[in-house]
This record gives C-alpha cells, structure tokens and sequence, in this order.
C-alpha cells in the first residue's frame, strides 16, 4: 500500500465521466469548457480537450499560467482585479498564443484591464449572490467595458445555490432566465453576447441549449461525497479517493490517518459527514482532526492496519492539499497548479 495517506485515481471511471459530459453537452448543443480549479492536472485537461472540450476554465492567472502549456484558449472565470505585475503575466500568456478570456462586474475592474490583450465577460449574480452583477445592469457594464477598449465576448455566471440538496433543477432554471436577461440587456445596449457561459456540477444535468451556450462544470471529472448526497452521481462515478490506513479502533469505531490536512475541512450544513467510504456506504466520518478521521462504522471493523478509501466532501480542495494522483494504471500524475492561488 505504501504510504498513506494519498491521493488514488481511478482512470477508467474518469474518463467514462469525462466522455459522459461530453455526450451531454453536445447532446444539449452547448460548447464544453471544465473548469480545471477541480484538477489542477495538464494530463486530465488535456484528456477533457481530446474528448471534444473546446477549451477550459481556469480561476486565476497562476493557473492560465499551469494550463497554457496543453490549451490555448483560457477563460479565467473570476473577477480580476488587475494590477502591474498581474498585467505583465498576462501579456505574457497572449505572447506565448493563449486566447484569453476574462471575468468582469465593475467599471472599476474594468479600467484596470484596459489595454490587455483580453476578451471579457460581464459577471452576473444568477442566485448565488456572491459576485456579478445584476443581470438587468449587464448592458450598463458592458458599455463601460468597451469604452475602455476592451472587447465584450458575452456575459457568464455560477450557478452555487445548485450545492443543496433541492435545488439543482431549480438553480438551472434561473441561471438561464438570468443569462437569458443578461444577454438582452449587453444587446439593448449595443453590445454583441457571442458567449452566454454557465453551469456547475450539480446543475449540469439540467442545463440545456436555448440561452446558454457553453457549459463549465469541474467537480464531474471526479465526483465527491457532496455529490453523491446531492444525487448527482452515485458510487460508480467517484474516480478520487484518499487511501488511509485504519491506525485504531477506539470507542468500537474507525479511527484512520486521513484528516483534514488530507481530505480538507469542508462540509455543507445538510451534509451527512465528512465525507464518506468507497466501498462502505453506510459509514459516516463523524469527526475529523488534522490527521485523524473518526468513523461509525456498521458491522464488522475493518481490521488494523487496512487500507479504505475516503470520499472527500469537496473535491478540489482535496487535490489543493496533495502533491500528486497515484493512478489506477500505474505511476502517478503532478497536481501542477497546486496552490497557483494568484
């Protein structure tokens, strides 16, 4: 088993569930663009562009930076704030032959940005209330961004409120009513909207053409424990486990060495744990220290000293803490952008 814990890959379910994505977003007649912040791995995106991505997300500068290496055309879904040095990298990025796209949702954002070689999006809120715009303002932001030079591609925006167990279909249907409004608006105002962009793991299932052309999950790549609470997928679809070792039985329960400097600390209200068991689906991590997880067990216990395989809550956090993916096949892929936070 060799040291524990770390991070295993199963390659043949993730590239069934890349292709699966990829069957439904051509089915849906929707452009496929995954955000790689799930990954961070230039071998897993460029796994997604040869089953028909036609290029991919990425959340920052320092990961643009990672995935140029096997993908030319970038779209930095976040609202940059731009300053000199961040200026400097992405001009460099555009030399090397990088197309690139960027968030936007202030004037003020924006001027920053005049004079780079991007393309922008107009970030709207959809329901998740975190950043963009409201989506009736678009036009109004879209016609300060070209007043400052830059082209306006279209407007995007992330669907988070699909992250509850009710509301993934629902979240889909605002999402295009809000694209579809943000589109209306960049046009009254004398705009073009070439890209209507969304989409979230959750909510992808649901998405269909009509308004939204180009869809951006990222967790699909793997599945996680939220996922499978939310019904997303079920267990023949996680690809990403952390392998642990059971190092105690105390109080009748598992205790194992995967905590949360290995698995991350997240867990939704509704959640059932802290995450959940491979090949166990009735156990339940109760608990999680930095190095220890707590673990109910029904039935026998697996003995000490055994290997199990632990489905983290969220999995991009899980790969942000980890080196490297032991793979399925043999040998072991770099997690590249590990830590390219800027």
């Amino acid at each position: 088993m060799g040291h524990t814990p770390y991070l295993r890959l199963d390659v043949a379910v993730m590239e069934a569930n890349i292709a699966a994505m990829a069957v439904h977003a051509a089915g849906a007649g929707l452009a496929l663009r995954p955000h790689t912040k799930t990954h961070k791995c230039r071998q897993i995106g460029a796994r997604q562009l040869a089953a028909g991505a036609h290029g991919l997300t990425v959340a920052t500068i320092g990961e643009a930076e990672v995935f140029a290496e096997v993908c030319a055309d970038l779209f930095i879904a976040y609202p940059l704030w731009v300053d000199t040095d961040d200026a400097a990298r992405l001009r460099a990025l555009a030399d090397r032959g990088v197309a690139l796209r960027v968030g936007c949702d202030s004037i003020e954002a924006a001027a920053q940005l005049s004079g780079l070689p991007v393309e922008v999006l107009i970030e709207i809120d959809s329901g998740h209330h975190r950043s963009g715009v409201r989506p009736e303002d678009a036009g109004t932001l879209a016609r300060h961004v070209a007043d400052a030079g830059l082209a306006v591609s279209g407007v995007f925006t992330f669907p988070g409120h699909s992250y509850s167990p009710a509301s993934p279909a629902q979240a889909a249907v605002e999402e295009a009513s809000a694209l579809a409004t943000a589109a209306a608006s960049v046009r009254a105002a004398g705009g073009e909207c070439r890209l209507i962009s969304g989409g979230s793991t959750p909510s992808a299932g649901f998405t269909t053409g009509g308004v939204l052309n180009e869809l951006r999950p990222g967790v699909y790549v793997f599945g996680d424990a939220q996922q499978l609470e939310l019904g997303t997928i079920g267990f023949e679809q996680v690809a990403l486990t952390v392998v642990s070792r059971v190092v105690s039985h105390a109080g009748g329960r598992v205790i194992c060495n995967a905590g949360s400097k290995a698995l991350g600390a997240d867990r939704a209200p509704w959640a059932s744990g802290y995450g959940r068991v491979l090949d166990a689906p009735d156990a339940r991590i109760v608990a999680l220290s930095e190095h220890h997880a707590t673990i109910e067990w029904p039935g026998p216990l697996p003995a000490l000293g055994s290997s199990i395989a632990i489905v983290p809550n969220h999995a991009c956090n899980t790969v942000n803490l980890a080196d490297e993916y032991v793979l399925s096949t043999g040998g072991s892929w770099p997690v590249a952008a590990r830590g390219r936070n800027h």
